[in-house]
């Protein structure tokens, strides 16, 4: 791993150090072989050059995020590069692609959300920064895709973070493979949920942790062939049952025995327990409590992870039963009985106690005693009993805590994995080893040497491991590696665990022998491998024995090896507690049958941990593994403390170094061929002329420099150890060469330019000297020139002012003469065009007269043809009023009813009550009714009166046409007496229906069994209001017939406009006779909307038969269908607006769909828009319909009103009204010219309207959020290129050319192309600007997200020459955004303020002087501590070296993060992108105007329907 370096005076180099471990300094004397150099602290010291290591000048400040792209691969290098970056709180690193994990000993929740899950989602590994994350997304995408079963090993030394580190993995496995499920919980969450189980029945408090797991534990999880997770199990290896019995101050026991004398004080008094210090097993240490750790709350948060991972609360009883029958066996004490070497319990205290203990397992007293005190020893021809010693019996109790305590734990992990569940049918798996690091203590006992045992085997299989990515890398890279060394393990573990002559073999031969003792096993083992190179005997002890482990020689104590590896149940144990009533406790123990089958045959904890072991290996072999290695920073547990030598041996435990050095056995130092030349050029630039071939211009300088043992790969160099150095050093000589030529240069320059400001200095004297002289010259050649000039000007102003004078004579002579040609020509186009006015008058007057014959002659045929169709409406409405006698009848006999029925009545009081308030409400309606009714038909008839007068008046004026009579005053005066009549029968009615509610008064008490009969009455009333309605219609008949009549008198006068003006000619030709039709004039004040030309009577016969013979639910549903199949086509725009919404709203209005209660129409409009938005792809379609459905949507806006809030007109009901409402309508109308209607109408919209619009609303949103995230999606794949600069050489290249091929701007390029072929789809397809806007403004938010994130997560985007690269595509943004104007970019730009001010402080020189205040307030102010302290820890300069920001500033800032540390929120760091929809249909309305669509034309389409003539309208 040494790198051999050729000392050079001002050369980096690292010097070993007892404290610090390693510090770096710089040589100032070479002598020999010794080397004086100047370390960073001040301190000088003198090594030998093989004891230094060369240092990377050029080593970003902040490290690097995977240590193989150091310069130098070596111990202090990689210790500073993780002391680096632990001080910017990164404290994850690469080593290849084994993770170093730094515990931080603070909260980094930020690093841990769900945001954070996402970004690692799919990255290819090593994109990012390193993170658990990406090592548990790349084992998971490794299983999915190439069907391989993986395993993560966590590990490291108690305190270093593993199980935190296990937490995190299980939790991007069940965000990566959870599935939900209808009921309980999934099986990652009760795999996680179980944690907390474990941790209290087997972490306990050690001198490096308080909370270190004293097992290990392999989870795992099993995935089925979706890559969800569909079972997992937990196999735990090796629980340090000595610690039940014997604990070390100021470690502590199990948490479960703490945890239950905290418990509340019912149950501690049902378990009779107290204080921790009055129990023998948990006094031996003075550590009671831990710091911020409530032993109660801890308490019931492990009752309540139980009943999550279903234990009942009968088996937790049982549990802690079993745990308080422990503590109080450790009570029971000892004393000589009296029979020789037997025991009793010493006292009162102990028999208390052992009665407690058969309480609590329910077992018998007696049978406790004997088997605690008693052996029984089974011969073959009897069985005798035999005393234990007070020594004896304590062991024994031992054994017998021990033993339950293990059992208890085994049943907890078994319970577990059945609740969980396995899934039998799951082909892959992803494992999680959480397992112990290596372990060198002071005293090492048997625990110490079988963990230690687990690291030899785990660091052979990481061994093997790295070997193989180190064999992958050059076979990949296409280099020779046949002659390195494979750095192996063996030896050890054949020391260890061979058989037969390994330690654990010899370990159970003493175990067997009932007189082996610790002095005789440490003997054998002695002779055994006295010649054993990794074995040796330490000097000052008899027992111990020391073993050379990978990671440094350990010594062990003896003195507990055989008691420890014993794995027996005691016969009498046994068959006490499978005797118990307890179900729970017998049940720990399997029966005395089975237990003696097996005796025959010895088990040791060391075979049985080897065993398992082995299973483990086998498993790990068929899986890919991966590492993740856990490091402790300090001994104190508290934040910002890294220990140099701690972290070191720590390294050395975890198999970093020894990876390192199996690296360092090949070629540590691999370099792309880009930064070799970038480094190393300046060697030998003469390689580099011309040369656009990266591997040719490396494989010439490494000849050029004479280096052997380099490898050239496929796109890196491979260089040996100590090549990198040796590199550097010819770097510096060259470097010094040059910086003493600069200095010459800098010192000829500065000479040259004092020399030129003196000769400057002459050459300005001199100039002016001559200056003076040539300005006297000067003067006096002016002064003549002058004089010259002069005399000039005079001669040519005379010249011109006589030449003016005759100019102007001669202008003012053809003045004259065209003046009179002119006025001579006038007067003849005069008398001309005056001939022509009088032949056309004459002309126009002859014909004239001929039209005027022609048109009275077809007048007088119309109105002889309308009088006989009012004659025949005149007779049906006669034989109508002869029904007003029936009417009579009915009401002679409906009085007789109500009569009969007035005794009968009785209703409670509060419905009398509610009937007298309706019938007078309706009394009132009858009344006010009949009043309108008689005004307006008096109004009627005095206008009726007015017309005629007025027409009789024109025909005496203008005697052109008699009038046909067609009024016949007779049936008016009967008309009007049947009204008068039916008014009498009214108040008649009225008087009755007062008598019928005094009668209602006065009958209050007659049974409830006629309540039906009042109804009935009710009911009659009911018919009554019927009848008024019908003889309110009858009348409003009458009115229309009275208006038809008017209409037709009116028309039968067709020279009143002429009489009005009787001064002007009407001239066919003007504007003015455009507003005649058929003799009636259309500005008439009253009725303008209203008074229509007739239809004949024929063609509406017609129509009416028509009417009849087909349905009117079939035409409907033919109109919707030519509707829909005519609005699927792109039918275009109109006016800029979209022609298929106006054509559906313009439908939709005159099919009056808006006010109908029910109606098919809207669903299937909303069917239709569904499945033409099916296409999502498709932007132009898409856009094409968000046209659509948001300007139907504004015109909805504007014209539906809830029901209620709209006054509207009652369409005629009866057969004459419906007739006069179709004369308005019909085709020969439109020969009336009608004022412009309005072109959205409000409506009073019913139900489905209503849900309509909403549901349209919803598909607005849909279609715009489809057409953003097409945006999003397009956009996406650009902007990962888009962070990060091309890559081009920067090497000197006295050509000019870069190596770089990558066009920096050609991927911005195509972001802005893509944005204006968005956008020009946008404006083709007419969207509205707010939408384009509000989508633009989310896309430019999107982008700023992705940039920002990426910049804050990948460290090879923080820097100068990367910021320049962004802020340049960013300055293409914003004239994109200046292109494309206010109305369709609006405040996109806005939405880029983190990434314009994280690259704008990217690109600023000197950052160092910059202040804190300076950066929060002027330079980015909208960024947060966290992200400014990111961006300022991963910032480097590629392109000058420059500093960061001062320490000074990243204190401050570290400082204001501390404070900050509990706020999860204040601590993320990363942006999220807002996908909401951020407009609402009131906006939508605003930005749009009604007269937008005053000029839009139907679809030509079914203009040409007959169906759809309303469209012309």
């Amino acid at each position: 791993m040494a790198a051999t370096i050729s000392p050079v005076v001002g050369s980096l180099v690292w010097v070993e150090d007892s404290e610090e471990a390693w510090l770096d300094g710089e040589i100032v004397e070479v002598k020999g072989e010794e080397i004086k150099v100047l370390c960073t602290s001040g301190k000088t010291v003198v090594v030998k050059t093989s004891n230094a290591y060369p240092k990377d000048p050029e080593a970003p400040p902040c490290g690097v995020d995977d240590m193989t792209k150091l310069a130098y691969l070596h111990e202090p290098g990689v210790l500073d590069n993780l002391r680096s970056r632990y001080d910017i709180n990164e404290i994850y690193t690469y080593t290849g692609n084994i993770l170093i994990a730094v515990n931080p000993f603070m909260r980094l929740p930020h690093l841990y959300d769900s945001h954070m899950m996402q970004q690692y989602k799919g990255a290819a590994f090593g994109e990012l920064s390193p993170h658990p994350f990406a090592v548990a997304d790349a084992a998971y995408r490794l299983m999915i895709n190439d069907g391989v079963s993986q395993a993560i090993l966590v590990s490291g030394e108690s305190g270093a973070g593993k199980t935190e580190s296990t937490k995190l993995l299980m939790c991007y496995l069940a965000y990566m493979g959870g599935r939900a499920v209808a009921e309980g919980r999934t099986v990652e969450q009760q795999v996680l949920e179980s944690n907390p189980v474990l941790e209290a029945f087997g972490n306990a408090k050690t001198v490096r942790n308080n909370n270190s797991s004293r097992f290990g534990k392999f989870v795992e999880i099993q995935f089925d062939q979706s890559g969800r997770i569909s079972g997992a199990a937990i196999r735990t290896y090796l629980l340090e049952r000595s610690r039940v019995c014997q604990v070390s101050n100021p470690e502590r026991n199990y948490h479960c025995f703490y945890m239950l004398c905290a418990a509340p004080p019912e149950d501690v008094q049902k378990y009779k327990l107290g204080h921790p210090r009055t129990f023998h097993y948990l006094n031996q240490s003075d550590c009671y409590e831990l710091d911020g750790v409530d032993d109660s709350s801890e308490y019931k948060a492990t009752r309540k992870a139980m009943d999550i991972v279903g234990i009942s609360t009968d088996e937790q009883d049982a549990i802690f039963r079993v745990v308080a029958a422990v503590l109080h066996l450790g009570n029971i004490e000892f004393s000589k009985g009296k029979e020789t070497d037997s025991s009793t319990p010493k006292d009162e205290k102990s028999w208390f106690h052992l009665k407690t203990v058969a309480e609590l397992l329910m077992c018998d007293v007696k049978a406790l005693e004997d088997s605690l005190c008693k052996r029984v020893i089974v011969t073959r021809d009897e069985t005798i009993t035999k005393w234990l010693d007070p020594e004896a019996a304590a062991v024994s109790r031992d054994a017998l805590a021990k033993v339950v305590y293990s059992r208890l734990f085994d049943w907890l992990v078994d319970k577990i994995n059945n609740t969980i569940g396995q899934d039998p049918n799951s082909k892959v798996l992803i494992g999680v080893l959480d397992i112990y690091g290596f372990e060198s203590f002071k005293t090492n006992s048997f625990e110490q040497f079988c963990i230690n045992l687990t690291n030899e085997k785990l660091q052979q299989h990481f061994n093997q491991h790295v070997f193989k990515m180190e064999q992958e890398e050059y076979t990949k890279e296409e280099i020779d590696w046949s002659y390195i060394d494979f750095v192996d393990n063996q030896d050890i573990l054949d020391l260890i665990e061979k058989k037969p002559g390994g330690i654990i073999a010899l370990l159970d031969e003493a175990c067997m022998f009932p007189r082996s003792t610790h002095e005789t096993f440490a003997q054998k083992l002695y002779q055994t491998f006295k010649n054993h190179q990794r074995f040796s005997k330490p000097k000052l002890s008899r027992t111990d024995f020391t073993i050379g482990h990978y990671a440094g020689d350990v010594t062990y104590q003896t003195e507990l090896f055989l008691d420890k590896n014993k794995d027996y149940v005691v016969a009498e144990h046994q068959a006490l507690l499978c005797a118990s009533t307890c179900s729970f406790v017998s049940g720990l123990f399997s029966s005395l049958v089975e237990d003696s089958a097996k005796s025959s045959k010895f088990s040791s904890i060391g075979s049985r941990f080897k065993l398992q072991l082995q299973q483990l290996l086998e498993t790990l072999s068929h899986t890919e593994p991966h590492y993740i290695r856990c490091v402790k920073p300090n001994n104190v547990l508290k934040p910002a403390i890294f220990e140099n030598k701690n972290v070191l041996q720590q390294l050395r435990c975890g198999g970093v170094m020894e990876a390192i050095r199996i690296s360092c056995a090949g070629y540590p130092t691999r370099k792309p061929f880009a930064e070799f030349v970038d480094r190393f050029g300046l060697l030998a630039p003469e390689v580099l002329d011309g040369s656009t071939d990266e591997v040719n211009a490396c494989k010439r300088l490494l000849e050029k420099v004479a280096l052997e043992g380099y490898q050239i790969g496929k796109t890196k160099v491979f260089l040996r150890a100590g090549q990198m150095a040796e590199l550097d050093t010819r770097r510096i000589e060259v470097l010094g060469r040059s910086a003493s030529i600069i200095q010459r240069k800098v010192r000829s320059y500065l000479a040259r330019r004092s020399y030129a400001k003196l000769r400057l200095s002459a050459i300005r004297i001199q100039s002016a000297l001559r200056g003076q002289l040539a300005r006297h010259v000067y003067e006096g050649l002016r002064r003549e020139a002058s004089c010259l000039m002069i005399q000039r000007h005079l001669r040519m102003y005379l010249a011109r002012k006589a030449y003016q004078d005759l100019y102007f004579s001669a202008v003012s002579i053809q003045t004259g003469i065209r003046g009179l040609t002119a006025r001579n020509e006038l007067r003849f186009r005069r008398q001309t065009k005056a001939a022509i006015i009088i032949q056309s008058h004459s002309r126009k007057l002859l014909a004239r007269l001929h039209y005027t014959r022609t048109k009275k002659a077809a007048v007088t045929t119309q109105c002889a043809w309308r009088g006989r169709v009012a004659r025949l409406e005149l007779r049906k409405l006669k034989m109508a009023a002869r029904e007003t006698g029936a009417l009579q009848a009915a009401k002679n006999k409906l009085e007789k009813q109500v009569e009969e029925l007035t005794w009968r009545l009785q209703l409670e009081k509060r419905m009398r009550a509610d009937l007298e308030e309706a019938k007078t409400q309706e009394n009132e309606k009858l009344k006010s009714a009949l009043q309108e009714m008689q005004v307006q038909f008096k109004e009627t008839k005095v206008m009726f009166e007015k017309e005629r007068e007025t027409a009789r008046r024109a025909e005496e004026k203008v005697p052109i046409i008699q009038e046909v009579p067609v009024v016949d005053h007779v049936m008016m005066e009967k008309l009007t007496n049947e009204n008068e009549k039916l008014k009498a029968l009214v108040n008649s009615l009225e008087k009755k229906i007062d008598e019928t509610e005094k009668k209602y008064e006065e009958a209050s008490k007659i049974s409830e069994e006629r309540l039906k009969q009042a109804l009935d009455a009710e009911s009659k009333i009911v018919q009554l209001k019927t009848t008024m309605q019908r003889i309110q219609e009858k009348f409003s008949d009458i009115e229309s017939e009275n208006e038809a009549l008017r209409l037709q008198s009116l028309q039968s006068t067709p020279v009143k406009r002429a009489s009005e003006h009787p001064r002007i000619p009407p001239i066919p030709s003007t504007p003015d006779t455009q507003r005649f039709e058929n003799g009636h004039h259309t500005d008439e004040e009253d009725g303008a909307n209203e008074l229509q030309s007739a239809t004949p009577v024929k063609k509406f016969g017609t129509e009416a038969d028509s009417k009849f013979r087909r349905s009117v639910v079939e035409r409907q549903h033919e109109s919707v269908d030519a509707l829909i199949n005519c609005v699927v086509k792109n039918i275009g725009f109109s006016q800029g607006k979209p022609v298929a919404a106006f054509t559906i709203y313009k439908c939709l209005l005159q099919w009056k769909s808006f006010e109908a209660e029910r109606t098919s129409v809207f669903d299937r409009l909303i069917q239709m828009i569904g499945s033409e938005i099916e296409n999502q792809d498709n932007n132009d379609h898409m856009a094409y319909w968000l046209s659509n459905t948001s300007a139907l949507l504004f015109l909805l806006q504007r014209s539906l009103k809830a029901a209620g809030t709209i006054s509207q007109r009652k369409p005629p009901t009866s057969l004459f009204g419906r007739m006069t409402m179709g004369f308005r309508s019909s085709p020969s109308s439109a020969n009336l010219p009608a004022p412009a209607l309005d072109v959205v109408r409000q409506v009073e919209a019913k139900y489905p309207a209503l849900l309509f619009k909403q549901q349209l609303t919803a598909y607005v949103e849909k279609i715009y959020g489809i057409l953003r995230d097409n945006l999003k999606k397009e956009l996406s794949s650009l902007l990962s290129l888009c962070i990060q600069a091309p890559r081009t050489a920067k090497g000197v290249l006295r050509s000019g050319k870069s190596f770089g091929k990558d066009s920096p701007a050609s991927h911005w390029q195509s972001i802005i192309d893509s944005l204006s072929t968005f956008l020009s789809t946008l404006k083709e397809n007419f969207v509205p600007p707010i939408l384009v806007k509000e989508i633009y403004t989310q896309t430019f938010s999107y982008i700023n997200v992705q940039l920002f994130n990426s910049l804050l997560l990948r460290r090879e985007c923080c820097t100068f020459s990367n910021g320049e690269y962004v802020k340049s595509g960013l300055a293409e943004l914003e004239l994109w955004c200046c292109q494309a104007k206010e109305e369709y970019a609006g405040s996109s730009w806005d939405e880029l303020k983190h990434i314009r001010q994280a690259v704008g402080f990217l690109v600023i020189h000197q950052k160092y002087r910059i202040s804190y205040d300076e950066i929060t307030n002027d330079l980015c102010p909208i960024l947060s501590v966290q992200q400014l302290y990111r961006i300022c820890t991963l910032y480097f300069d590629d392109n000058y070296n420059t500093r960061s920001v001062s320490p000074d500033v990243i204190s401050s800032m570290r400082v204001l993060m501390t404070e900050d540390s509990n706020n999860a929120v204040s601590n993320s760091f990363l942006l999220d992108d807002n996908s909401s929809i951020p407009f609402s249909v009131e906006d939508l309305s605003t930005s749009l105007q009604e007269k937008d669509f005053t000029d839009v034309k139907p679809a030509d389409e079914l203009l040409e329907n007959p169906a759809f003539e309303f469209l012309h309208e």
